[in-house]
């Protein structure tokens, strides 16, 4: 008899999207375990390795209780890294729930999905993404590291569609990230470069989770 799927979760919780374009919407976060990166700038270095494993129908229960008390219309995967695990059926279960889904990745790992909204986040040093992303993406976000430069975001920006907005996001809304994350917006605008945007953490500033 075969097994029911399963996942390997860190934690659920209800906050609000703190980060890209649908910043200040009410969600519910499932992180999942794993990662195949090591970012020293990671704020979530505690989902890379661990978690417990449950299957799809107890986290969808989990997930239809918090909504009892927390009525989001969101529900958001995020990590870790959520493309390493098979979560096709999870997603499909929680559209079922009447729930809009929307998926945070570091795009190396690509699944076809019925999910709303892909965050795409490519990460250092080579920002490497798979190519299958680049017509499903409906954000790509570049967190403003000290590694980050302008030439990273002028190849990602000619890759990309040009109605896919690219976020330069502050690395923990430090200063001199906001600073850098200003002159590469600057020079992108010199250069004639659109839908290339800032952005925070609005999570941090609000202290949310």
């Amino acid at each position: 008899m075969p097994q029911p799927p399963t996942l390997k979760i860190v934690e659920i919780f209800a906050s609000v999207q703190g980060e890209g374009l649908r910043q200040g919407e009410p969600a519910i976060f499932i992180r999942l375990a794993g990662c195949d990166l090591r970012c020293s700038f990671c704020d979530t270095k505690y989902a890379w390795t661990g978690g417990k494993t449950a299957s799809t129908s107890r986290v969808l229960g989990k997930v239809r209780a918090l909504r009892k008390r927390y009525p989001a219309d969101w529900a958001c995967l995020t990590g870790g890294e959520p493309f390493l695990q098979d979560i096709e059926p999870f997603v499909d279960g929680l559209k079922k729930e009447g729930l809009k889904v929307q998926v945070e990745t570091n795009g190396r790992t690509f699944r076809r999905l019925t999910a709303d909204w892909l965050t795409v986040s490519p990460k250092p040093c080579r920002y490497e993404y798979h190519p299958g992303f680049r017509r499903r993406a409906a954000e790509v976000k570049l967190v403003v590291s000290k590694t980050l430069t302008f030439e990273t975001v002028r190849r990602l920006r000619e890759e990309f569609p040009g109605s896919v907005p690219i976020l330069l996001q502050a690395e923990s809304n430090e200063a001199w990230s906001l600073a850098k994350g200003r002159r590469l917006l600057g020079r992108a605008l010199r250069q004639g470069l659109t839908n290339i945007r800032l952005s925070v953490q609005l999570h941090k500033i609000f202290g949310l989770r």
